[in-house]
């Protein structure tokens, strides 16, 4: 009966993977539907009505992550950037909050629930950066390296023709090797 415990961590941590990846690939997905990401991320199967090309983007940067000689420092990398983007958001929600009272809200919470949240996450993204100073300046460079791309890829708004007939090109290539189109409203 020893064994027991150990399959079902296994199962969870199985779970909680599966849910992870579907729940990533769409935030891909709706990036791209909204214009900040490559629009071949916003295409479905149209017959399984999934984010098939979302989906395999996820699942190659996890197995890239998954490559790693050292998981300990994808963990840092990682848990720096997920609690500094709750907070972030957390933040952006108490701002609205503030600012714009008349919005409806489904959720109404106490203020001291989010403070004290936002003060928890800020603890641990202190303690990452006296910890592991290195990982953390990694992952804060991976996460600039975004900045680069999104200046490419969505503000600059009037790219010469020779930029937009490679974007098209490849996205027509993805298309026809995914099988995949556009979603229709």
């Amino acid at each position: 009966m020893a064994w027991i415990i150990p399959v079902f961590v296994g199962l969870s941590c199985f779970g909680s993977v599966n849910g992870s990846l579907f729940t990533s690939s769409r935030l891909f997905f709706v990036g791209s539907r909204e214009g900040h990401l490559p629009s071949i991320l916003s295409m479905i199967h149209p017959t399984l009505l999934t984010p098939l090309p979302s989906l395999i983007f996820t699942c190659i940067m996890t197995l890239l992550y998954a490559f790693s000689n050292d998981i300990f420092s994808v963990i840092n990398f990682f848990s720096f950037f997920n609690w500094l983007c709750i907070a972030m958001a957390i933040i952006g929600m108490m701002w609205l909050r503030y600012k714009k009272p008349e919005l409806e809200r489904p959720i109404k919470v106490n203020i001291l629930l989010p403070i004290s949240f936002v003060l928890a996450c800020v603890f641990l993204i202190i303690v990452s950066i006296c910890m592991t100073p290195v990982e953390c300046a990694i992952g804060f460079a991976i996460i600039l390296s975004g900045v680069p791309v999104y200046y490419f890829g969505v503000w600059w708004t009037n790219k010469p023709k020779w930029v937009l007939q490679v974007i098209f090109s490849s996205t027509a290539l993805c298309q026809k090797v995914l099988e995949v189109v556009p979603q229709q409203s």
